[in-house]
Order: structure tokens, then C-alpha cells, then sequence
């Protein structure tokens, strides 16, 4: 089999990139295969589930990461290898993978298991999720032509190669927003489910309608919006001063402290204040909570447990974004490993969109042709970015009807201010579609 047929195989899957790496001979099942010195990875292969294992601070504390991966032959036969899974160490940090023999059918364990310098590895993913993974012998003839080729690009220590599919997303990606932008006005709007065009009347409608324009329907899930990129638009007044607006990066559910514990009703009425416009029967939790300083609106101080800030790395892997209160209660939390699994696989390419609105006689939205475009990005990035106070927790949570038949209306955001979005990635542009 020849490096062409093998690429056939990845497509006939659904896959769009290729990673490949040269093992070195501690690259086997014993010491395990090492695949990052970063949390980088994530940003490509997804995972199931994070578990945390503990060790003691600065000891060998790790997560472990479920993935579904299988072998695939030269045949395109997939066996399942139902034990394997990602280690991330945040200590170094770095990334190793195990347990891809376990019980696998048609593991490659001749290769897997001996101490070869030169086998070359191969990851994809296919359509349905699965990472699929090919390895070959140094002497092989796919090893021979590939060692020949000059890779697309490099993500850490892979040679990456673009299959067809997928060459042209950038283009096509920075193509709609010409297109979007060239329209002008453009009337509120959102898709359903279904795809189908539905009026949008409230202030948070420009991602919306952005999306409409994108084609790009509602979801649950935590992957990209278009085509590998997750796109965002920000509203501003101007579009020549975009560095100082408030950028919403995720949304994520606290999960734990007294939140999860006793519900959203009752954090709310402990924590919350009452409605500043007046409305009566009402409670808000708001406003700007920043690591280490306290908020005057719901005396809470956010902290970040688990992180050293002068290393830049997660020192336990039971941290977590934790709002406390006078007493040191954790009233709401974030693991680290929930918003690793969030961050890094939805964030690994991140196009940000600048707006205007207009709210008469219609909402209408007009979308800007500078274009913020970044790439390769890293949890503890985020978490680095949160440690100076760049990013900041500014939840817009409300309990109406708190004396006769409560209602909740959830809403936890993790915001950024435009200009500082270039430190949380690896690889920044700003590209001016006009031109």
C-alpha cells in the first residue's frame, strides 16, 4: 500500500487532516507513546470524558482522557481499541498515549510493542467522531514517500497533512464573510433546528444572525461552528475601535460548590441583589468578577485553585475556577477538567466577526470586514489570561417571580476584552476582507 491509498482510506472515513509522527524507540506500549509538550492535542483529537487522578501537588497528579479509538488496516478494516485514552500530565506538561493494545483485535502490536526508531504514526478523524489511528514500518513504502513529501503544516510534533476536503476551509471561511459583509444591512434573524428562518428580535441576535448567514444551525454540541472554525461575532460602535469591546468566549454551567449543590433558586437568593432597573419581584446575579478582586454587587471573590501563575501550569488536576464568599464557602465552581474539554476542542480555530446594530424601525445587523483570525490555543493559556484578570466571569443570571411562582433564567459567561484575545492564541491575524 502507498501513501495515496492510505489518504483514500482516511477520506472514504470522512476525515479532513492527517497527523503523523516519527516514533522514537521509548514510542510503545510500554512507556507509552508521547504526542505533545502541551495540552495542544485536545484541540484535535476529541475526548469523551476527563477523569483527574491525584498524586500530590507537583508529584505525577494527571487527567485521563477517554477517546474512541480504533486501529484501521491496509484494508480499511477498523478494530476498536476500547482501552486507549490520552494522559496529560500538567506538571511538565505533556501528553502521552496508552492502552491502544487492550483488547483490540487487530492491534498493531508487532510494531507497537518493540523499540523501532522511524515507524511513522498516523491519526485522523473520521466523520463519526472516532479517532482512527495507522501505523507503519520505517522500511515500508508509505514511511519511504512520506519521508519524501513536504507536510502542509506542523501541529507540535505532528506533520500534518490536508486531505482534499478541507484545503480550501480558510478560503472559503474568509469568502462568506466577504459575502456577509458585502450584503450591508442585514435584518435580524436565527436558524432552528431544521434550518429553517425565524424572526430574532432580542440584543443578543447579531451571533445569530451571523450564523443564519453561515447556514450554520443550532446545536448541544461543543464543536466549531463552520467548517473547523468557530466563529464569534462582538458588537461595536465603530468599526475603527475594536480592541476594547467584551468578547463572551464560553458559556459553561458551574460544576460544583453550593450552585450545584442546592440549585441555581437558592444561589441566587443568597448571592443575587435586587433588580437595579426596579423590576419588581426580582433578583440578578451580574456583574464583572475578576481572580482575586472581591465584587461589590455580590460579594463574592473569584479565585483560581490549583494554578500556578508564575509557571503558567495547572499544579492539581482537582483545580477549578471557584467563586467564594466571606466565609471561604464555594458558592459556584468550574473543574479544570470540564473547561479543558470545553476550551481546547472548541477554540483550536476561533474566527472573531465585528458588528453594528441598528434597532429602527427593525434590528438590523452590519458585519465589519477586519477580521480576527486565531489558531492553536491552549487551556492553561486561558488560564494565564484569567490569573492577570483578562478574562473575567460576568454572569447574567435572573430569578423573577421570586414570591409567588420563581423562574430562573441561567446564564454564566466567560468574557474578554477584543484587545487582548491575541494571547490565547499560538498564531494571530487580523485580515481585512475588503481588500
Amino acid at each position: 500500500m502507498n501513501l495515496t491509498n492510505l489518504k483514500s482510506l482516511f477520506i472514504n472515513n470522512g476525515c479532513k487532516k492527517v497527523y503523523v509522527k516519527t516514533l522514537s524507540p521509548n514510542d510503545n506500549s510500554k512507556n507509552q507513546v508521547y504526542i505533545g509538550g502541551n495540552f495542544e492535542i485536545l484541540n484535535i483529537l476529541p475526548i469523551s470524558e476527563i477523569t483527574t487522578e491525584e498524586a500530590g501537588d507537583w508529584n505525577k497528579e494527571r487527567f485521563k482522557a477517554k477517546i474512541n479509538f480504533s486501529w484501521i488496516d491496509g484494508e480499511g478494516i477498523i478494530s476498536s481499541a476500547p482501552q486507549a485514552q490520552l494522559i496529560l500530565y500538567p506538571k511538565y506538561p505533556e501528553v502521552r498515549f496508552s492502552g491502544f493494545l487492550a483488547r483490540c483485535k487487530k492491534a498493531p502490536s508487532e510494531l507497537m510493542t518493540q523499540r523501532l526508531a522511524g515507524r511513522l504514526l498516523f491519526f485522523s478523524v473520521a466523520q463519526n467522531g472516532t479517532i482512527l489511528g495507522y501505523v507503519t514500518s520505517p522500511s515500508s513504502d508509505i514511511a519511504n514517500e512520506f519521508n519524501k513529501t513536504e507536510s502542509d503544516s506542523t501541529h507540535g510534533v505532528f506533520s500534518v497533512i490536508d486531505l482534499p476536503v478541507t484545503k480550501n476551509n480558510r478560503t472559503i471561511l474568509l469568502g462568506e464573510l466577504k459575502r456577509i459583509y458585502e450584503l450591508g444591512w442585514i435584518e435580524s434573524k436565527r436558524l432552528d433546528r431544521d434550518g429553517n428562518i425565524m424572526d430574532c428580535r432580542a440584543p443578543n441576535c447579531g451571533g445569530y444572525t451571523l450564523e443564519a448567514e453561515l447556514g450554520v444551525t443550532p446545536n448541544g454540541y461543543s464543536e466549531p461552528d463552520f467548517m473547523g472554525w468557530e466563529v464569534k461575532q462582538f458588537g461595536v460602535v465603530n468599526f475603527n475601535r475594536t480592541k476594547s469591546k467584551a468578547i463572551t468566549l464560553m458559556t459553561p454551567e458551574p460544576t460544583d460548590g453550593l450552585y450545584k449543590t442546592k440549585g441555581a433558586e437558592y444561589f441566587v437568593r443568597n448571592y443575587g441583589y435586587e433588580d437595579k432597573l426596579g423590576r419588581p419581584d426580582r433578583l440578578n446575579f451580574g456583574g464583572v468578577h475578576k481572580v482575586g478582586e472581591k465584587q461589590h454587587l455580590t460579594d463574592l471573590t473569584m479565585q483560581l485553585i490549583g494554578f500556578d501563575i508564575e509557571s503558567g501550569k495547572i499544579r492539581n488536576t482537582n483545580g477549578r475556577i471557584a467563586l467564594l464568599d466571606n466565609k471561604d464557602n464555594e458558592t459556584a465552581s468550574w473543574s479544570f477538567s470540564s473547561m479543558l474539554k470545553h476550551w481546547n476542542r472548541k477554540h483550536n480555530q476561533a474566527c472573531y466577526v465585528p458588528s453594528l446594530s441598528e434597532t429602527k424601525p427593525e434590528r438590523k445587523y452590519r458585519y465589519g470586514n477586519e477580521i480576527i483570525l486565531g489558531t492553536g490555543t491552549d487551556f492553561q493559556l486561558f488560564l494565564s489570561q484569567m490569573a492577570i484578570g483578562n478574562i473575567y466571569y460576568d454572569p447574567g443570571i435572573k430569578l423573577e417571580n421570586i414570591s409567588t411562582k420563581p423562574k430562573i433564567k441561567k446564564r454564566s459567561q466567560f468574557r474578554i476584552k477584543s484587545g487582548f484575545l491575541p494571547n490565547l492564541y499560538k498564531q494571530n491575524e487580523i485580515i481585512d476582507i475588503a481588500e
